[in-house]
Parts: C-alpha cells; structure tokens; sequence
C-alpha cells in the first residue's frame, strides 16, 4: 500500500512540476519555433537539399530527440556547420536518396558511440573554450543578422562560417548591406529590438511573448509597406513550402536508396558526419549547460544515442542530418524554457504550421526574425562576460580570447580547435611547475634539500623535475620524498632512480622514502556514485 501511495505521490509531484514549467515552456516553444523555423529553410537551401528536409531535420529533432535526450533546454534542427559535407556528399554520391543512406547509417554510428561510452569526451572541453565558444556565437549572430536586420538577404540565414556562399565575407556582407538596404526592413527590425528589450521590463503586459508580438507587427508593417515604394521583396520574406493536401505533403518525403549499402563512398560519408554532428553536439549540450540558470548536466552519452535515433528517422523520413544546436539553444534558455517541452513543442509547432497555416507564416519578414537573433547574440555576448573571464588570470582569459577570435574568424570546430591548442599549452604549462615542492636546510658547510613530490606525478612533469634535479649543487644530500604520492610516471620513476645512481659522481648523496618501483594507474571509484544512484 505505501508503494502504491508513493508511487501516486510522485505522479502528482511531476503532474504538477509539468503544469508550473509550462507556464514558461509554452511561450519559450514558440521563440524556438520562430528561430528556428528559417535557419531550416536556409540551412537546407544551403546544403543543396530540398527545404522540406530542413523542416523533417527540424521536426525530428524538436519531438523525438526531445523525448530520448537527457538535456533539458538543447534544441536539436539541421546544423549550419554541416552543410559543406551534406552539400559535397550529395554531390559525389550523385542523389539524395543515395545521401539519406549515409545519413542513416551516421545515426548507426551515433547510436554505437553513445553505447561505448564515447560522450565522455565532452567532459574535457575546458571551460574557457566553452565560454569563448559562447561569446563568439554571439556576436557571429550579431554580425550575420545585421544584413538581414537591413534587408539585404543574399546569405542564407543561419550561416555561422566567415567565408560565405556569395562570395563575400562576414564583415564585407556587412559593408554591401549598408549600401544597399531597405527602409522597410530597417523600421521592422529597430521597432523589433526595441520591443524585444523594453517590453519584458513591463511585467503585466509580458504575459504576452515579446517575440510574438515583433512577428504580429513585422507582418503588419509589410502589409502597410505593401501600398507604398518601399515594400518588402519576396526574398525578404519566410518561405515554406505551401502543401494543398495530403497527397502533395506526403510526395514531400524521400526515402533511402538501400541499394547502395555495399558502396564504400556512403559509408564514408556516414562516418564523417557521425563524428562531427556528434563532436558538435558535445560541445552543443556543454554549451547550454553553462548557461542554464539550475546549471543541470546532461548526460552526454544518452546524448549521443538521442542524436543517433534523431538522425535515423530524419534519414528515412528525407530529412536532413541534426546536431544540438548553440543558436537555438541559446534562444530558448533566454526565452525563459525550464524543461525539454519547450523543444518538443517547437518540434510540433513547426510541422502545425506547415500543415495548417504556410500562407500566413510566409507574410513573415526576415528582418524582425534577425532581430530576435540579435538580441539573442548580445546576450551570449556581453560587456561582463569578457571581464569576468579576464579577472580570472591569463591562463583563463587567452585561450578565451582566442577562441571568440577564431571561431569568428574560420568556423566552430576548426575555431574550438585553435583554442583547445592554447588552453592545453597553459595546462601543460600549469603541469610543469606543479609536480613538487622543496626546502632547502644548510648545517656547516653541507647543505639538505628535501623534495616532497605531489599526490600525482605525471609525464608532463618530467622535464621540470629534471631542470631541478640537474641543478642541484655538488655535495649536497637529497630526500626525494614520495609520500603523498599516489601515482608516478614510469619515466620519471626512470629519472629520479637515474639520477641516485650516478649523483654519487658530484658528491650528492640520493635517498628515496616512501617510493616505489612501479605505481598502478589509480581507477575511478564508481561504487559510491552506484550507491547514490540506487
């Protein structure tokens, strides 16, 4: 009987934790959906694939990846960062049939890393990477809306990469907008922004999202500039694809062309995008965790099996590939989102609305879309955040710095990359003068030293002990003391018994205490974490 009520009593518990949490998940979904619903169209344009796939990508990844993930604010759609490998593996493999195969199969691969335990990878991105990773999303965000925030739209939205698809770059994009912007498009997004900021401050009147009233009033201001010389061009505009029935929703689906299982060129491209949609996602859900205001772990390998299943099913449905998603992510936690509904929800509204209301989502302009955005970015951006990171110390400040400066400036990955490079550089560096600590005793003429080694001794500590062995004076005693220390490298355990064998040479008398001739990796102690589990 008390299994029953307690059972009964949790129900009620989650019942109503579901019912308060929507309150914020609910008009949260909604941001989520207008974000994301034009970076699918123009992550699909981009990628060469028909836009209903950007749509599947973006459904999938809203309701099942939703479902299965353990993250409670990631939003999973296509990602901008693949759409050079979905754009060339297209190509080569000769169809998109042939494609979705791959694409299947990465989420095979996706579901085995995830079982292998290969998340584990996400929990060595070092903090000042992510933070950096953070900042230059934002102002990427800033800097690739401005040209749509002034209606010159020649660049998909959604592009994350410094080089663009029309031939011009980041800030060049920028430049060319200026002379050639739209009036219209410049009204909608200042009015945008500006409702954005200030209409939240009012606290009886938002109720009302204030992303959905900058939609009510950018569509409304397009139909005023309609009637005059300054209206809104049809690339200025959402553009879904507009279904008249069933039989035109289900010829929008593509399915897998299984025939070409046995050809190598698919399961090449499978494993390349399984590794990097799983590397982005990684980085993705680390990301959100960091600016989740109840600071939650996801849990990284059920992550990977989520993103697996997602990719499957976007695969046999002609969807697109997915990955947690930093862009949409970040603007469903600064919508407010507390729980995972408010991307199941997004992942819902986007297939209502292509199914029931394509013609009005279509009167959208881009402009007051790229004003969410920016204000999106501005807060993944901010003044604070560079202070903050730079009171903690260079070795935390440079490798952030570097990292806003080259993700801005190549794309996330290679951008990541370049600063994991410098943050191991200060780690290693940290490493290196952190393996010992020594106390130098003088009695007449003979000198002691007594150096305590630390709990762990690692290779990288090798060169510093060495430094410091072979600058010890002659006729010298030397306690080399291994007492707190539960692990020795093996070469420097080869180093320090080198040098008590051959300082006799220099009248430096050697003693060990407490050190041994091997030490075991120390292993992980998993039974207390089990314990609290069950």
């Amino acid at each position: 009987m008390e299994n029953r009520n307690s059972t009964f009593s949790r129900f009620e518990v989650k019942k109503y934790i579901l019912k308060k949490n929507l309150k914020k998940d609910l008009p949260s979904s909604v941001v989520v959906f207008l974000v994301a619903l034009p970076l699918c169209l123009g992550i699909a344009l981009a990628s060469g694939a028909p836009l209903f796939a950007g749509l599947i990508a973006g459904i999938v990844g809203g309701i099942v990846v939703g479902f299965v993930s353990g993250s409670q604010l990631s939003v999973s759609g296509p990602a901008a960062g693949l759409t050079v490998i979905v754009l060339g593996a297209i190509a080569q493999l000769g169809s998109y049939q042939i494609f979705l195969l791959a694409l299947v199969l990465a989420g095979v691969f996706q579901l085995v890393l995830g079982l292998i335990k290969a998340g584990t990878i996400g929990n060595y991105f070092p903090s000042s990477v992510i933070e950096g990773m953070l900042a230059a999303i934002g102002l990427i965000l800033i800097l690739k809306q401005l040209p749509h925030a002034l209606g010159v739209d020649s660049d998909f939205l959604g592009d994350e990469g410094f080089f663009q698809g029309d031939n011009q770059n980041t800030f060049s994009a920028i430049s060319n907008a200026a002379s050639h912007f739209s009036l219209a498009a410049i009204v909608i997004s200042v009015l945008s922004v500006l409702i954005l900021v200030f209409w939240p401050k009012f606290k009886k009147l938002s109720v009302v999202p204030a992303p959905l009233l900058v939609v009510v009033l950018g569509i409304t201001l397009s139909l005023v500039f309609q009637e005059t010389n300054f209206a809104l061009k049809a690339q200025q505009m959402v553009n879904i694809p507009v279904v008249n029935g069933w039989g035109e929703f289900a010829g929008l689906f593509s399915m897998p062309d299984f025939s070409q299982i046995g050809n190598k060129q698919v399961w090449i491209v499978a494993g390349t995008i399984a590794i990097v949609a799983s590397l982005e996602t990684l980085l993705g859900v680390e990301a959100v965790d960091k600016i989740d205001p109840i600071k939650r772990i996801t849990p990284t390998n059920r992550e990977l099996m989520a993103q697996g299943a997602g990719n499957m099913i976007s695969g046999m449905l002609g969807g697109l590939p997915m990955t947690s998603v930093i862009v949409r992510s970040s603007a469903n936690v600064n919508a407010g989102a507390r729980t995972k509904m408010s991307a199941i929800f997004h992942g819902g509204w986007l297939l209502l609305s292509l199914l029931f209301i394509p013609s009005l989502i279509n009167m959208i302009p881009l402009a007051c879309l790229a004003a969410i955005l920016l204000v999106t970015g501005y807060k993944l951006t901010r003044i604070a955040l560079f202070k903050h990171m730079f009171h903690k110390g260079w070795d935390q400040f440079i490798p952030f710095v570097v990292t806003v400066l080259a993700v801005v400036l190549t794309d996330l990955l290679k951008g990541v990359a370049v600063g994991m490079a410098f943050s191991i550089f200060y780690l290693l560096r940290t490493n290196m003068r952190n393996p010992f600590f020594y106390k130098m005793q003088e009695e007449g003429n003979k000198k002691n030293i007594r150096i305590k080694l630390a709990e762990e001794v690692s290779f990288l500590n090798k060169a510093a002990i060495q430094v410091l062995l072979t600058g010890i004076p002659k006729e010298t005693n030397v306690i080399i003391d291994g007492s707190n220390a539960r692990y020795i490298d093996p070469d420097v355990l080869e180093t320090i018994f080198n040098y008590k064998h051959n300082a006799y040479t220099k009248g430096i008398i050697v003693t060990l205490e407490q050190i041994k001739s091997h030490y075991a990796v120390p292993k992980l102690n998993t039974k207390i974490v089990e314990k609290i589990n069950h």
